[in-house]
């Protein structure tokens, strides 16, 4: 499912910020916005884009020129949402009035996605300059997009985990890389594209150090695998500040597929010690996630914390041990949790 940066929302509720007299906190989905002062009443639909979107230059977005404008060779021009703090208030977004936008029908119903139609991106970087190598294509078919949805975007994954055995990983401050093997042969890939192997690639790289073509082609064969691919974080010297800390590359996985299906929780830590590979850590497994943390708030808290050799913790992914579709999202019952300590701190 792609993600909706920009979408149709309710305002649930408004707050004042103290000693504010022009602004005052919107409150969407699972997250808090700025906004100015009497801009909007709690139920009013607006247009709700999320953090890491990248919107078109036009004119009702110059109001953002100091704080957001970027120009990069990989995106162009536009201005890049982050996580902001305006008087002593996280920011997570950017809420506008359904009218400031002529090309959204009058009638378009709460939830709906206006990404497309408002020409917004998700924002990259330059993946090639440091982890990548040479492009040869898009990803495979094999190979999903290892994007998770945030639980602000969507609070309502909480209530899909009740009853549901289930697992805390930590999400690892690196890059995300893959391998595959399928019916057209071995694939390594990061986030968006797959690489060749000419000695660009630094996870090609390690990719080859391991024999990891070779351990992934035989356990493919001995368990008549006609498809099966290892995603992970790769983390490094270089990469993403090091906020791990780690003095050689190291690549923790965080899913395994076999015939395009998700492992379970016991399935792939069984194949990552058969295969020598290092899995994400995981922090905690137990039963009805929202008996234990019914809230946005409290999983924010639970997400808080540090790496043991670095800085702070970007977060923690939670998934039930064993999969399960979640109608919410389309795909696997899956979310992330990002610190809003981590995203101040590292200016997200």
């Amino acid at each position: 499912m792609s993600r909706k940066l920009a979408s149709i929302q309710r305002i649930w509720k408004i707050e004042p910020i103290e000693g504010a007299d022009r602004i005052e906190l919107a409150f969407v989905l699972g997250w808090q916005c700025v906004v100015n002062k009497g801009q909007f009443k709690p139920m009013d639909p607006a247009v709700y884009f999320e953090i890491d979107s990248f919107l078109p230059i036009r004119p009702e977005y110059e109001f953002m020129r100091a704080s957001s404008y970027k120009n990069t060779e990989l995106m162009g021009e536009g201005f890049r949402l982050k996580t902001q703090k305006f008087r002593g208030q996280i920011s997570q977004g950017l809420l506008l009035p359904v009218s400031t936008f002529s090309e959204i029908p009058h009638d378009i119903e709460v939830g709906a996605d206006v990404t497309e139609i408002l020409n917004v991106r998700k924002w990259e970087i330059e993946e090639r300059a440091t982890t990548g190598g040479t492009v040869i294509g898009n990803l495979p078919r094999s190979i999903p997009h290892t994007d998770e949805t945030r639980v602000q975007a969507s609070p309502e994954l909480i209530k899909e985990f009740a009853g549901l055995k289930y697992y805390i990983s930590t999400k690892m401050d690196g890059s995300s890389h893959s391998v595959s093997i399928d019916e057209n042969g071995f694939h390594v890939a990061g986030h968006n594209y797959e690489y060749k192997d000419d000695g660009s690639s630094d996870f090609y790289k390690l990719v080859n150090e391991h024999s990891y073509k070779e351990k992934l082609k035989a356990f493919a064969e001995k368990e008549g695998l006609n498809e099966f691919t290892v995603q992970g974080e790769f983390c490094a010297p270089g990469i993403q500040q090091n906020r791990l800390k780690l003095q050689r590359p190291e690549w923790y996985v965080f899913t395994v597929m076999e015939n395009g299906k998700r492992a379970g929780l016991d399935r792939m830590l069984e194949i990552c010690k058969e295969l020598e590979l290092t899995t994400v850590p995981i922090e905690e497994i137990d039963t009805d996630l929202p008996d234990k943390y019914p809230t946005v708030e409290a999983l924010l808290e639970r997400a808080d914390g540090n790496y043991p050799n670095g800085g702070k913790k970007e977060g923690i992914v939670i998934r039930p041990t064993e999969p399960v579709f979640s109608s919410t999202i389309g795909a696997e019952l899956s979310m992330k949790v990002v610190s809003n300590k981590y995203l101040l701190k590292n200016n997200s």
